[in-house]
């Protein structure tokens, strides 16, 4: 199964994808992951990646797009897998269409997990008092926010025309969180 998690930032999309995966025994891939091990690596990309982090901007599709062209391409992720904070934009969509087309598969879901955005503020600055990140300041967060609602929010449109969306509520306990993505994919 190919699923993709969708999200604000702060919605929980990490957290439920990492179960999510083992559910469907492919690896969780997530753009932030690998956006920071190219930056530990110091990579021509996570050089690249690591400017537009800081500044609370995405990423380029280009540099994006390269990065999960190669994570996908890896074995683990052959026949299952569930993409977090991948595509963001209409191009990615359509890159992440391509790749899949080549290989004769397709995204069988997409779960959007809604969160009222005071909320988010709140669960991300937790998260940076608990280790920090140079994106978590409240700050960088709404901007964060303001350009996932500008720039992501029309693909969830385009995945509901598809019949692939389950929009669901992304606030409670983790567990409830869980039972509510697993009941909606029948997983």
């Amino acid at each position: 199964m190919r699923l993709l998690i969708m999200g604000p930032p702060g919605a929980g999309k990490g957290t439920q994808a990492v179960a999510l995966a083992e559910r469907v025994c492919g690896p969780h891939i997530s753009t932030g992951d690998i956006f920071r091990h190219n930056i530990r690596r110091r990579t021509e990309l996570g050089a690249l990646a690591e400017k537009f982090i800081a500044a609370g901007e995405y990423v380029p599709d280009a540099v994006t797009d390269a990065m999960v062209r190669d994570r996908l391409a890896e074995p683990d992720a052959a026949s299952a897998f569930v993409l977090d904070g991948y595509p963001r934009t209409a191009q990615q969509v359509a890159t992440l269409d391509d790749l899949l087309d080549a290989r004769g598969a397709f995204v069988d879901g997409v779960i959007e997990l809604v969160v009222p955005d005071e909320q988010l503020v709140a669960r991300i600055r937790r998260r940076s008092a608990d280790g920090g990140r140079l994106d978590d300041t409240e700050e960088v967060v709404r901007h964060r926010l303001a350009v996932y609602s500008a720039q992501t929010a029309p693909l969830l449109r385009a995945y509901g025309e598809r019949g692939l969306l389950y929009r669901l509520d992304g606030t409670g306990d983790l567990e409830a969180v869980r039972q509510r993505i697993n009941f909606a994919l029948g997983v």
